[in-house]
């Protein structure tokens, strides 16, 4: 899988940042949730999965459309 860099909300280089890939979707590098409670509410979190907390103001680097571009499962 090859990423390419579309943008980031941190000023020193660390995450949160938004990258996409040649397969045409996105990966999200943030902080891991890791609190219990909040893990306990996440629906179907499979084996290999996990949830990251970013900033809203990550998702306007998302390119218009991506995730309608998407196959269908």
């Amino acid at each position: 899988m090859q990423l390419t860099f579309l943008g980031t909300t941190s000023s020193d280089g660390n995450c949160p940042t938004l990258y996409v890939t040649d397969r045409g979707t996105l990966v999200v590098q943030g902080y891991r949730i890791t609190d219990p409670g909040a893990v306990a509410q996440l629906q179907d979190l499979l084996p290999g999965e996990t949830a990251v907390e970013i900033p809203s103001e990550l998702l306007h680097f998302a390119p218009a459309g991506e995730a309608d571009d998407r196959p269908e499962p």
